[in-house]
């Protein structure tokens, strides 16, 4: 009974086509701003990535427009020469790959074990807060400083510049980095699949290396990129530990060359063919790190 003279009663009351209560006009006010807000937030937002965007586009235009122009078969088969000698940049090519290459090789697996103890090992302790707090000083230390402190520390007792300080001077720049990709990447997997693998009996050694490692591979391969990528360019740390070397050299023991340096003391000269070697060598350096970042990609992606 009660139903029936409630639908009664209502059977005569338009009800609103946006809800049973119409919206006030501070609701509406209040709703427009919001949209507006919206609006400007999203268009600042789009103008800043197409700033971006086009900074990116115009610097690689430059690059391959100069750089290409460099480009030459006398570029990977000579040395460097006096200017108008068309010499090419073969000893500062195979200075880079010995010097990044080893950089890595002695960087990454410190940084791998550093990250690894953060994550795994020393949660909450002093000595991780520690080493935390030092590792994010050393992220963000200017990369010269990293080249004096070689050079105090071999250079100097040594009295020779070398390859093989290059090569350290190098390697702690990518120590910090891949600490702090690996720990972040660890810290990011489930305490589940830890859990799992010890209730079925696997030491914790076992856990992290077949469990925790495979499972983070990919933003610990990220982390050595992007170590790579800038080590390769840096120029800093090698002024003051391999110094350079106008000739082709693989001995560790003395001044090595390098592309970063290379360009640099190309770059400022006042000869033409000198400047654009400096170009090549920037495209070379772009389209290597390029390159790697595929390459490692594609490897990633066919792996799972």
């Amino acid at each position: 009974m009660t139903a029936v003279l409630s639908n009664t009663a209502t059977a005569g009351v338009k009800m609103p086509r946006n809800g049973p209560v119409a919206k006030s006009p501070a609701a509406l006010r209040l709703n427009s701003r919001r949209q507006w807000i919206n609006r400007i937030v999203v268009g600042l937002c789009s103008f800043a990535t197409l700033l971006g965007l086009a900074a990116l586009a115009l610097i690689l235009f430059t690059l391959l427009k100069n750089g290409l122009a460099g480009l030459s078969l006398t570029v990977f088969t000579h040395d460097e020469g006096a200017p108008g000698s068309h010499g090419g940049l073969r000893n500062a090519i195979v200075g880079t790959l010995i010097q990044t290459a080893l950089g890595t090789l002695i960087g990454t697996p410190l940084g791998l074990l550093v990250g690894t103890y953060l994550a795994e090992y020393g949660r909450g302790s002093v000595l991780s807060s520690a080493v935390r707090f030092v590792s994010d000083i050393l992220l963000s230390a200017p990369s010269i400083l990293v080249g004096l402190f070689m050079y105090q520390l071999i250079v100097r007792p040594t009295g020779a510049f070398s390859g093989i300080a290059g090569c350290l001077a190098l390697a702690v720049l990518v120590i910090p980095i891949v600490v702090r990709s690996t720990e972040d990447m660890l810290r990011l997997l489930p305490a589940q699949l830890r859990e799992a693998a010890v209730a079925l009996g696997a030491p914790r050694w076992r856990v992290i290396t077949f469990i925790c490692y495979r499972a983070a591979i990919d933003g610990i391969a990220t982390g050595v990129l992007l170590a790579i990528s800038r080590i390769a360019g840096e120029t800093a740390p090698l002024l003051f530990t391999s110094l350079g070397n106008p000739n082709l050299s693989v001995n560790l023991a003395e001044p090595m060359g390098s592309l970063p340096v290379t360009i640099y003391k190309f770059a400022g000269s006042a000869y033409s063919d000198w400047q654009l070697l400096s170009w090549a060598g920037a495209l070379l350096i772009t389209l290597g790190v390029l390159g790697l970042n595929i390459l490692a990609r594609a490897i990633l992606g066919r792996r799972q």
